[in-house]
């Protein structure tokens, strides 16, 4: 079905970071499992909370609206999702992996940050006042993930990851 009116966007926008959110939540675990470092691990398992909330956001958004998500599926984080597969199947497990693991992390923090973005400034157009802070909420969780990987990378996983190149 095409896309006729920015409502009809909003929904497929929405529908598709919704598709993206419960894709991620299959995913995070064996991410976890996969991470050599604890604190890297520990981080994916804290996400997987978060995005469980990010996906009750969603549903609250959803009621209060008064709309139905499509059916559909992201191409964008099951390409990322596969990324984060080939990363886990190719590259022995240690501080090379946990710094390739952080980087396709972050590739996904990146995306979801683009869509709840685009999802806030069509709300805000929208008029929809009271998703608003639902969907801005989940976008300043994503922004904070985003910055907890990049302090674990800089603050020794890429280190490690370099001294075990060596």
């Amino acid at each position: 079905m095409a896309v006729k009116t920015l409502e009809e966007l909003f929904v497929h926008q929405l529908s598709d970071i919704y598709s993206a959110e419960k894709q991620l939540t299959k995913a995070l675990p064996r991410l976890a499992r996969a991470a050599a470092a604890e604190e890297l691990s520990a981080a994916f398992e804290a996400h997987l909370e978060e995005t469980r909330g990010q996906v009750e956001r969603i549903d609250q958004v959803v009621e209060l609206l008064g709309i139905r998500l499509k059916r559909i599926k992201c191409a964008a984080m099951e390409g990322l999702v596969e990324e984060g597969k080939e990363v886990i199947d190719s590259v022995e497990e240690g501080p090379l992996r946990d710094a390739a693991l952080i980087g396709g992390a972050q590739k996904v923090e990146h995306y979801e940050i683009a869509a709840y973005g685009t999802l806030c400034a069509l709300a805000r157009q929208l008029g929809y006042r009271d998703a608003l802070p639902l969907l801005e909420a989940t976008l300043e969780e994503e922004k904070a993930t985003d910055r907890k990987l990049t302090l674990l990378a800089e603050g020794g996983g890429n280190q490690r990851a370099a001294a075990q190149a060596a």
